[in-house]
């Protein structure tokens, strides 16, 4: 009979605390491997927002807060930008195109988006996907509204509903433009980032649904009409930021500078790739905090792990003395319960895995579509799949400390009457 056969058939006399054993270490793995999955999943759902886009500019603040506010819709901006500033850089030799963004009202908690025919045709997430739409048609008039996937079915909307859109961007507003209904015409193909929560409005309604306001604010008494409002001249003042594509990357630090640099008002240009990497600074010692705890997961049930099998030795010392009585080497005592502890660790690695499968997927269909963050399961990268292979080795490793033990336990202590 081989070691492996022993070692199971000991164990399966003491099933009740092997499994429980084995439970112990499964949890561990399968917490160190979602941690690892979930921050990777994260950095990889913030990449995918934007794709394509050379250049972000806004009023000067900081590259991070400019990048949150415009692309991923967190925090508001501290500032607008005129429109002729906008015009002055969406006519520059060097750019290609430019996406206007104008932000600052909502619908039940979900932004709304002033921007024009370029956010369809230019705009673009993950690996250069373009968006597109899955019912309906684009924006063609001021009062029409595309929403965002996850919009149009968590308020279940469909083409041809009409939406009132509120002031401000909290989820409870005390001030709606009830007096102009958007039509629903379109609702845009899941994309799995922040387009799914927004609502897509020309500028021009952005200009209609403020037509009555000053500074924030409605002026009592005046109300003009749809009728009248089509009528003027509903080009936008402000905008809050827009995206630059360049026709030549070779040219996007010059622009940046040319922005950042600019006397007419106060701009700022940064690099959306940059900003994400200050954001991943920003993060790291969280990340780091969250492998590191972890880690002392996995050290805290390898140790709980050798405790059980040293514990288990005084009841197990006739077991020993009969296979030293058979013939059994010391050594082969040895061998035994480093193949138990290798065995904890092999089968804590695969359920450990397992676990971490049905967490991941189930984790996922809540995640997903409250953070637009998806949750993916694949192979362990390098860095862990040497973690996990470290954690098996050392596993094995610990069997010596009980196995010197049982080594060192004499066959007459073992047959003694007290045993």
């Amino acid at each position: 009979m081989n070691w492996i056969n022993l070692v199971i058939k000991s164990l399966w006399n003491r099933k009740t605390t092997a499994l429980l054993t084995l439970f112990m270490v499964s949890v561990s793995v399968c917490l160190l491997l979602s941690v690892d999955r979930i921050r990777s999943d994260t950095r990889d759902s913030f990449a995918n927002t934007l794709s394509g886009t050379d250049l972000l500019v806004g009023a000067r603040t900081g590259s991070l807060n400019l990048l949150l506010y415009s692309v991923f819709r967190m925090g508001n901006a501290t500032n607008n930008i005129s429109w002729s500033s906008y015009e002055k850089f969406n006519d520059n030799k060097d750019v290609k195109w430019t996406i206007p963004i104008s932000l600052g009202d909502s619908h039940q908690g979900y932004r709304v988006i002033g921007t024009n025919d370029n956010y369809l045709k230019h705009y673009q997430y993950g690996r250069d996907r373009s968006l597109s739409i899955s019912e309906g048609v684009w924006f063609n008039t001021v009062f029409e509204v595309v929403l965002g996937s996850e919009v149009a079915k968590k308020l279940n909307y469909g083409v041809g509903d009409e939406i009132i859109i509120a002031h401000g961007t909290g989820a409870t507003s005390f001030e709606k433009h009830d007096d102009r209904p958007f039509t629903v015409v379109g609702i845009l193909q899941a994309t799995g980032t922040p387009i799914d929560k927004s609502l897509h409005i020309p500028l021009e309604g952005i200009t209609a649904l403020h037509v009555d306001w000053r500074s924030g604010v409605k002026r009592q008494g005046v109300t003009t009409s749809i009728a009248d409002t089509l009528e003027l001249d509903l080009t936008p003042e402000t905008i809050t930021a827009f995206l630059v594509g360049m026709n030549s990357r070779l040219k996007v630090f010059s622009l940046q500078r040319a922005v950042n640099e600019y006397r007419s008002e106060p701009l700022m240009a940064v690099i959306p790739g940059a900003a994400l990497q200050e954001l991943w600074q920003l993060i790291a010692i969280a990340e780091n905090a969250l492998i590191a705890v972890s880690i002392m997961v996995i050290i805290t049930s390898l140790l709980g792990m050798l405790t059980v099998i040293i514990s288990s030795l005084n009841e197990r010392r006739r077991e020993i003395a009969i296979f030293r009585a058979l013939g059994a080497k010391r050594h082969t005592l040895l061998g035994l319960l480093m193949v138990e502890s290798g065995l904890y660790g092999l089968l804590g690695l695969i359920s450990g895995y397992l676990f971490h499968i049905v967490l991941m997927l189930g984790a996922n269909l809540v995640i997903q579509p409250r953070f637009g963050i998806e949750l993916t399961v694949s192979w362990p990268n390098e860095t862990m799949l040497l973690v996990l292979i470290g954690f098996f080795v050392v596993s094995i490793l610990l069997g010596l400390i009980p196995g010197y033990r049982a080594y060192r336990q004499s066959l007459s202590d073992g047959l003694s009457a007290t045993v």
